[in-house]
């Protein structure tokens, strides 16, 4: 460190100021210099006891500085908090769980001069990372959790707050890009939706899914799909949008108003940047995918009705962008006369046009048919080079039970792979074989499986994981989660030996709280 004196700072001022300095005798008194060693960066639970102390050299006198330890949050709004004034720190920490820089400052008391040293300092919470379990509890929605931060398993986790019972739980949701910050997860039930808290799942009045909507009806949704500036959520039949131009939007008047939907929305989830972004809806009782793009209705745009089939809006993606307008023939005709089935958003891209891959699974009462859609932005102006895409077709009418009663669908984004379990067999198909036909990955006896999914993880250290397909199941009245691994194996999960959870009630939905801070 730099090594002062008082009075050469107090002649050096002088000398700016203009004024002749005195000329008479001055002693030159060296400052003593603390050698303040670097202070390791660290990492500690939140209410747990922090201990700090650094060295400063041999011949450092503390009598002789003041200290201050102080915290700067890393958050957009940065805080400053001092939590120490003391040579050592000794701190219970209560910072709310988050990234800080962390600063020592020792002020010499006889001159002012300071020296400060700099580090990192993490605060979790047992909720900082981990598994978001969703449980059925005899109907009641119940949220279980298992801290990768402590390795314990958290019951119940909402039983603490003041949040209402809610019934028939369907989803726990992370929307980190389209959401407030304070409340990012969604809870979707049977009863309706509401927000919860970042930190440990708190909950306020004012996180109910009411305070989104600026419409009369009442809003029960089976899951939110965002691309681009807005989400779309169905409920009750009906599909409505949210429009987010840096702002918080609220769900208007219902898109369709003379047929109903699916439940399903198909988009874009690959593509980190969508403008104008392309939804996919089913028509239930027209029997027929609709394409949803809702900057059509813009002047600009030619005041288009931003719902309408999909040979229609391939003309009017043709007319907009020559040559970028339709992607893929995977198929001649877009399907008509099927029922929905099932309906998911993949990263799967086939044609490296930064469009995900949207499964469509129809049947017309005795075979089963699978379509691959690549869904992009109506202008192109974004990540994607297309408005749509027809990436894939697949007649999986030969696939053992790929109907039943109890089937699951689940489709992975590392392969034109789908993954569907019945009778507690889960099952793979190659949709790029020439005639797919299921091949048993593995059984799981005495057990009903009640969720099988990929997990879309958002950030980057957590990518790969997005490959690990997740097996919920019910066993003796005791519900299991598990994890197969995905990356390494290629998909191929047969000789995988999975993370097993125990302990839950029957499992909904499964999905992981990424550190976010």
């Amino acid at each position: 460190m730099r090594k002062l004196t008082a009075y050469l700072i107090m002649t050096v001022s002088l000398i700016l100021s203009g004024c002749s300095p005195d000329l008479g005798n001055y002693v030159y008194g060296e400052l003593s210099d603390p050698q303040i060693a670097r202070i390791e960066d660290v990492s500690v639970l939140m209410f747990s006891r922090l201990r700090l102390e650094p060295q400063f050299g041999d011949e450092f006198s503390p009598e002789l500085y003041e200290f201050e330890w102080k915290a700067l949050s890393e958050s957009a709004m940065p805080t400053e908090t001092v939590i120490g004034n003391d040579a050592v720190l000794d701190y219970n920490v209560t910072l709310a769980p988050g990234s800080y820089k962390l600063y020592i400052t020792v002020t010499e008391k006889a001159t002012g001069i300071y020296w400060q040293v700099e580090s990192s300092l993490q605060v979790n919470s047992s909720t900082s990372e981990g598994w978001m379990v969703l449980c059925s509890d005899n109907g009641r929605a119940r949220l279980d959790f298992v801290s990768t931060v402590t390795g314990e398993t958290l019951p119940d986790i909402l039983s603490a707050t003041e949040m209402p019972v809610l019934t028939g739980p369907r989803k726990i949701q992370w929307l980190p890009d389209k959401t407030d910050a304070a409340s990012p997860y969604y809870l979707l039930t049977d009863d309706g939706a509401t927000r919860l808290g970042k930190d440990a799942f708190e909950w306020k009045p004012e996180y109910d899914f009411s305070y989104e909507a600026a419409t009369q009806d009442r809003l029960v949704p089976h899951s939110i799909v965002s691309a681009g500036f807005g989400k779309v959520i169905v409920s009750d039949s009906k599909a409505y949008y949210c429009e987010i131009m840096g702002i918080d939007g609220l769900y208007g008047s219902a898109v369709n108003k003379d047929f109903k939907v699916s439940p399903f929305v198909g988009a874009n989830v690959l593509a980190s940047e969508v403008y104008a972004a392309v939804h996919l809806l089913y028509d239930i009782d027209g029997k027929r995918m609709m394409a949803y793009c809702p900057l059509l209705a813009a002047n600009d745009l030619g005041a288009y009705d931003p719902l309408m089939d999909m040979e229609s809006f391939c003309s009017i993606a043709d007319g907009m962008n020559p040559g970028n307008g339709l992607l893929g023939n995977a198929f001649d005709e877009w399907p008509t006369g099927y029922d929905c089935l099932y309906m998911e958003n993949s990263r799967y891209d086939p044609g490296n046009a930064r469009m995900g891959m949207t499964y469509v699974v129809l049947t017309d009462g005795s075979g089963c048919f699978l379509y691959g859609i690549q869904l992009g932005d109506i202008l192109c102006y974004s990540d994607c080079t297309y408005v749509i895409g027809k990436g894939g077709y697949a007649d999986l009418s030969l696939c053992t039970d790929i109907l039943g009663d109890d089937t699951l669908y689940a489709f992975s984004s590392l392969k034109n792979y789908m993954y569907y379990s019945t009778g507690g067999k889960v099952y793979r198909v190659d949709l790029s074989a020439p005639t797919p036909k299921e091949e048993l990955m593995f059984e799981l006896p005495g057990e009903d499986i009640t969720c099988l999914k990929f997990n879309l993880y958002h950030t980057d250290q957590n990518r790969n994981r997005s490959y690990d397909l997740i097996v919920g199941s019910t066993k003796d009245g005791e519900g299991l989660v598990r994890i197969y691994e995905g990356r390494l194996s290629d998909g191929d999960f047969r000789a995988v030996t999975p993370v097993v959870f125990r302990g839950f009630a029957e499992i909904a939905d499964v999905t992981y709280k990424e550190r976010i801070y």
